[in-house]
Order: structure tokens, then sequence, then C-alpha cells
């Protein structure tokens, strides 16, 4: 699918995305700053990712982990600094949510620091009994100190 705003466009279409311009937007974050291109890569293979594109060149990104039927795990949402503060996070993130394979999911998200940029879209914190579980050797973010992903 493809959705325009005036000059930018997103799209779900995998063979649209600039995979240099992915990496670079994910190296830029504090959670995707280490992250190998071969993660990156193999990320991609297995997520529903939007790009979203100024006039062509591709200035963010967002991919869902889903099961398309009952949830999703919207990650990795980032656009470039030089686009931030024009709404464009919002229309992207407004036709993310309303995507046609994705309206009956629940959808989760972990966020350290847009938890307010989020909360207007229905997201809340999760039920008390959420459990997580890392993989032996997976780098936990410590609270306290900035995260290197």
């Amino acid at each position: 699918m493809q959705w325009r705003k005036k000059d930018y466009s997103l799209t779900d279409e995998p063979t649209k995305l600039d995979f240099e311009a992915v990496c670079s937007l994910l190296h830029s974050t504090y959670w995707a700053a280490t992250r190998s291109r071969q993660v990156i890569a193999k990320s991609l293979e297995n997520s529903l990712n939007f790009g979203l594109f100024y006039n062509g060149s591709q200035v963010g990104f967002a991919r869902m982990v889903t099961d398309y039927a009952t949830v999703g795990y919207l990650c990795d949402v980032v656009i470039a600094g030089e686009q931030r503060g024009k709404g464009v996070g919002k229309w992207m993130l407004m036709q993310i949510l309303n995507h046609p394979a994705l309206r009956r999911c629940r959808i989760d998200l972990f966020t350290r620091s847009a938890q307010d940029f989020y909360r207007p879209f229905g997201f809340g914190p999760h039920a008390d009994h959420s459990l997580v579980r890392y993989p032996p050797g997976y780098r936990r973010r410590r609270a306290s100190a900035p995260a290197t992903a």
C-alpha cells in the first residue's frame, strides 16, 4: 500500500525501502545504535515494514512484527531529525494503526522516551501481569544509564 500527504509518501512495499537509509536512521537511535547491518536485514525480512519518504528520499521508518490476526509489536519507529515537528510522525503512525492487515490486532509498544507521543493514539501501560523474557546474552538497557542498544 502507499499513502500520500503533500511531499511525503508512506509505503509498506518492501522493494521501496532504502536499506542504507534504514540503517542510518536506526543507527541514529539509542536503541539500535550498535545493531549490525545483518541483524537489521534479518529484521526487515520478518516484519511488515513502513518507509516514509520526502520528495523521494527515505526520512522515516517503522516496522511491525505481527501474526496479522491478534497481535502486533510496533518497533523501530524513527523519523529523521530535520523532519520532526512537522506532524509527519503522527500521520505515519495513523496510517500504520489503520492498516487493513492490522486493524484487529492488539498493538504492543515499548518506549522509554516517547510515551507522551503515543498516548493520544490509545497507547497506555501494560497490565500489571506483563512479563518479558530476554535471551541469554541480551544487552538489557539499565533505567539509570543511557542505552547503547
